[in-house]
């Protein structure tokens, strides 16, 4: 939702996972509402849409009108509470419960056909041989090739209700046959934590792309496994991270500090305040951390850093997060959608509001900020960060923290302005890395993801081949180096999922060389 997409390009999804919708950042209960009451203003609504209805000159679909009006009368408080409608609703569940019903399977459109890129893991398709590069040309009797097809309607026909079955005629490009599959649909999990791996052999990362219901599962499992590897010092990647359950960011931050800690509290406009603490069942409680946020990182990912910075434990590194501190709650309205409204402020421990200033004039610049941070100096200098000093606020041991807009890290590191590549020069990346992949998909199997990020196109006859294409914009010598790495990326994704990607990606970001330096400045503990 506040990616920037000029810095980092190639961050964009490579294949439409089926049900996935990212960016929800909000921490809500449910609750039922229905405009079918008593009250005055309930009944004017009511008695509007009934003269339109009726009596408009015109047909009006009232439905759609009603849709508009919410949203309108929701643009007059903050930005953060919103109008879902039924189709959006069903999307949001889907990302934030981490699991849909379908085949299980990542695809693109790859000339005109729609393209398996990965069988799910677990999922039925996976188990029942389907593979990467299969072509899926009929589901039913629905053509799925040969046609602009987009996404949700190609979603229409793969997914559906549990255990209930779908047709499909598969193209094998590896052994040039058809194969007909009867996949019975069942649930499909969802990653919100796509990579975790160790960075040296005491340093362990792990990337969280949004806090769903899974994710604490999913962290908690991750961080397990990489302390049986030798995990000394934890990377906790929160960059470009909108948010989500509150609850689960609680339970992450349970699991790094030592029990009765304050964590986070709300503060509803009656003055009701609900706190949470830490417990006794962390299990890296002492262990070095470092958390990574940019001017993305938003919601429960400020909570997070929030708690963390405010207790003194760990390093926060990066950039300012985006600055959200509203705690919204999701109110059905009886008819499938629902409306996403903000009833409390999140304060961190030292009683901080990191909520930057808003107004209903202003919501759509509110979203669009990167543009005043870049002109303001302050993605490249942490001097120019303004501060507050009615906002300054001191942890037990004594730091200096602020409120009124984000999360100030610790330790600042600038955006790398030398990787900037125009988009100019990834136009077409995603089709020449997935032709690579399929036109070679024997020979890159047998490699390991180690084998891959070591030695995989050391004599860049790949990248001069995807240069070729590109060549009318006049490549600058120095973004050739960018231009592989985000190709590789690519490739690696294909061939080895998100942690692929990751592996290659970050062996040149300057947070985490910035983070292996300051690890190599700790004193060993003996």
């Amino acid at each position: 939702m506040f990616k920037n997409k000029s810095i980092y390009p190639l961050f964009f999804a490579v294949a439409v996972v089926l049900g996935i919708i990212i960016g929800s950042n909000f921490n809500f209960e449910q609750r039922s509402f229905s405009f079918v009451s008593k009250g005055s203003q309930d009944a004017k609504i009511k008695r509007l849409l009934g003269f339109i209805k009726n009596s408009y000159v015109d047909e009006v679909d009232t439905d759609s009108l009603l849709d508009i009006t919410i949203t309108q009368m929701l643009l007059n408080l903050d930005p953060h509470s919103v109008y879902i409608s039924k189709k959006e609703m069903q999307q949001n569940m889907e990302s934030m419960h981490g699991n849909f019903v379908g085949i299980g399977v990542q695809f693109m459109m790859y000339q005109d056909t729609v393209t398996v890129i990965k069988a799910i893991e677990g999922g039925p398709s996976e188990k029942l041989g389907i593979k990467a590069g299969d072509r899926i040309l009929i589901a039913e009797n629905d053509t799925l090739y040969g046609k602009k097809l987009n996404s949700d309607l190609i979603m229409s026909k793969l997914k559906g209700i549990q255990n209930s079955s779908v047709n499909v005629l598969i193209y094998r490009k590896s052994t040039k046959e058809k194969l007909n599959f009867t996949i019975k649909r069942g649930n499909v999990d969802i990653k919100s934590v796509p990579a975790a791996y160790m960075l040296s052999d005491d340093i362990g990362y792990i990337k969280i792309d949004r806090f769903a219901m899974t994710t604490y599962k999913e962290f908690k499992e991750n961080l397990t496994k990489l302390q049986k590897q030798g995990m000394k010092a934890l990377v906790l990647d929160l960059r470009g991270n909108p948010g989500g359950f509150m609850d689960m960011a609680i339970d992450i931050v349970d699991e790094l500090l030592t029990e009765k800690k304050l964590i986070v509290y709300t503060k509803s406009k009656s003055g009701k305040i609900e706190k949470s603490f830490s417990t006794n069942k962390g299990s890296f409680e002492n262990g070095e951390t470092y958390v990574l946020i940019d001017e993305n990182s938003a919601s429960a990912s400020e909570i997070v850093a929030g708690a963390l910075q405010d207790n003194d434990r760990g390093t926060i590194v990066g950039r300012r997060s985006f600055g959200k501190g509203l705690v919204q709650e999701e109110m059905s309205l009886g008819d499938g959608s629902s409306v996403r409204l903000t009833t409390a402020r999140y304060y961190t421990p030292t009683g901080r509001s990191i909520q930057k200033p808003y107004s209903a004039q202003t919501n759509g610049a509110y979203f669009h900020d990167f543009e005043d941070r870049i002109n303001n100096g302050e993605l490249v200098s942490k001097d120019s960060i303004k501060v507050i000093d009615s906002l300054k606020y001191k942890t037990p041991k004594g730091k200096i923290v602020y409120g009124g807009g984000g999360i100030i890290p610790d330790i600042f590191v600038p955006i790398d302005t030398t990787a900037f590549i125009s988009n100019y020069y990834l136009q077409g990346l995603n089709d020449f890395a997935f032709e690579y992949v399929d036109n070679n998909r024997a020979k890159l199997n047998k490699m390991s993801m180690e084998q891959f990020t070591k030695t995989f196109d050391v004599g860049n006859e790949v990248l001069n081949e995807y240069l070729k294409g590109i060549s009318q914009f006049h490549i600058k010598e120095r973004h050739k180096k960018y231009i592989k790495m985000y190709l590789n990326a690519v490739i690696a994704r294909y061939l080895y999922d998100d942690l692929g990607f990751y592996n290659v990606i970050n062996k040149e970001d300057l947070m985490l060389k910035k983070v292996q330096s300051l690890h190599l400045q700790k004193p060993t503990k003996k």
